[in-house]
């Protein structure tokens, strides 16, 4: 496998020095600190490596690294630095692009394989020299095999279900990813996941795992995160995306899935994501960069609840049935689309650009699409003559988002909605689109002009839509299959 990637942090922490076995002729630099720590046990099976060197390191134009099994001395894996993004299945779909050679600042992250090590056995790790570079000059490596070895501990036993993740490696795993590999395919047992406080720059991504809870363990300081996009990943597809389909018509092993976002669950029930951040970091202009794809079913019950997304375009992608709750989500074009059924409740949605769209919702006529309850749309500072929803409804002409009680800003169109391409028949092709609102305000608690309102939109007034308000508001009535995702017993 050839590797080299740009760096985008790393929250690992350096537990002890490395010795001067590292060194060669010439002059004594600090040497750099190794993690795992040299002499290291009870490390995570799925740790990532790093150097800290006292300077900002740099690639070399060649080298690799390698890691060896330390009693029978097979090479497990090697990285060349040369060689630019690796490919990798990750959470058994195949094709994924990432980075297994990151700098920041003074820090080298390298990123093994997913499954490379195996628990309960020692490793020792080779750098060639001139690999990586310190002030200019090659650095000398490390060739010794005593010099950088370390001790990976069992795995937690088959059937636990209350697993561990820390980026500093005092957890069960050290990733998400491998956290979540750790649950068996199928499985109905509900399993907690309590992710620790760390940054954790990764791409995970699983399929028909089930009764699954992901807990941060606080919501700003608890941060999953990579720059992945449909340029770096363009693979896979949406499979609710053409006509009459289902997800249970492609296998998520072929990876005929999205693999553009940072985290992305595939026909996946009852899973809940609670209390942590996740941002891709892709820049302003980088094209289709989700935060969080959730590829599901009609009886789903995902759960998103206290989370913080962050990303530009198409931030948040839910095909199935979901509910997100208290939850802040950020950017700038469709940022918030799919096919539902949604119900959103107590969010706040924040526009990053001017005259952007914070949706495009595709539901079916079969079910409901995206239902916004007590939420707030804003935008950034100079974010103004944004779209609450847009559509072609000659291509999804059952459309639907309803705003029930939000305060809309002045980041909100004065038109609120685009529908197109705009002819004359507009109103007739659009008859089963439903974009509706009722008791929209502003800041100050005044009840938002409509006036101006697109032709297409419906603005739901009572006593006469009393009954269709009141339906709207109850989670169970737009999520479908009778349920309440309010009842704890539901979540």
């Amino acid at each position: 496998m050839k590797v080299i990637g740009l760096s985008l942090g790393c929250c690992f922490c350096a537990v002890a020095g490395t010795p001067a076995a590292l060194r060669g002729a010439g002059p004594l630099l600090p040497e750099p600190i190794l993690t795992p720590a040299v002499g290291a046990r009870a490390v995570c099976a799925d740790t990532p490596l790093s150097l800290d060197f006292p300077a900002p390191p740099g690639l070399g134009s060649s080298g690799r690294i390698r890691i060896f099994d330390a009693v029978t001395g097979k090479l497990a894996a090697w990285l060349d630095v040369a060689a630019g993004v690796a490919t990798q299945t990750i959470g058994g779909i195949p094709g994924f692009h990432y980075y297994p050679v990151r700098i920041f600042d003074r820090l080298v992250d390298i990123r093994l394989p997913d499954g490379t090590l195996s628990p309960s056995t020692e490793y020792y790790v080779l750098v060639d020299s001139g690999a990586l570079t310190e002030e200019g000059a090659p650095w000398p490596g490390i060739s010794d095999p005593q010099t950088w070895r370390f001790t990976t501990k069992a795995l937690p036993r088959p059937g636990t279900t209350r697993l561990v993740v820390a980026a500093g490696g005092d957890g069960d795993f050290c990733t998400l990813q491998g956290a979540i590999d750790f649950i068996p395919p199928g499985n109905t047992v509900p399993t907690t996941v309590l992710l620790k406080s760390g940054l954790y720059s990764e791409i995970v991504a699983f399929g028909e795992k089930n009764e699954i809870e992901i807990c941060g363990e606080d919501r700003r300081r608890t941060v999953l995160s990579y720059p992945n996009n449909a340029v770096f990943n363009p693979g896979g597809g949406n499979p609710y995306g053409r006509p009459g389909g289902n997800p249970s018509e492609f296998e998520y092993r072929t990876g005929a899935v999205y693999h553009r976002g940072v985290f992305l669950a595939h026909r996946t029930k009852h899973l809940t994501l609670k209390n942590l951040t996740v941002e891709n970091t892709t820049p302003q202009g980088g094209l289709q960069a989700e935060a969080i794809i959730l590829n599901g079913l009609s009886n789903s019950r995902a759960v998103v609840e206290d989370v913080d997304l962050r990303s530009f375009q198409d931030t948040l992608q839910i095909n199935g049935q979901a509910y997100i709750h208290r939850c802040r989500i950020e950017g700038d074009v469709d940022f918030m689309w799919g096919n539902g059924p949604s119900f959103f409740e107590d969010c706040v949605c924040t526009a990053l650009r001017a005259g952007g769209y914070y949706t495009q919702i595709r539901n079916p006529p079969t079910n409901h699409g995206f239902v916004y309850l007590h939420c707030v749309f804003d935008g950034s500072s100079g974010c103004e003559g944004n779209f609450l929803s847009r559509i072609d409804p000659a291509r999804f002409p059952a459309s639907e988002m309803v705003l029930l009680d939000c305060m809309l800003t002045g980041s909100v169109a004065p038109d609120g909605w685009q529908v197109g391409p705009t002819h004359a028949h507009t109103v007739e092709i659009a008859a089963g689109v439903h974009f509706w609102e009722a008791r929209s305000r502003d800041a100050t608690g005044k009840s938002v002009p409509l006036a101006l309102r697109h032709r297409v939109s419906r603005i739901l007034a009572e006593p006469a839509d009393a009954p269709l308000i009141a339906a709207y508001s109850d989670p169970s009535y737009v999520l479908g299959e009778k349920w309440d995702p309010r009842n704890a017993g539901d979540h």
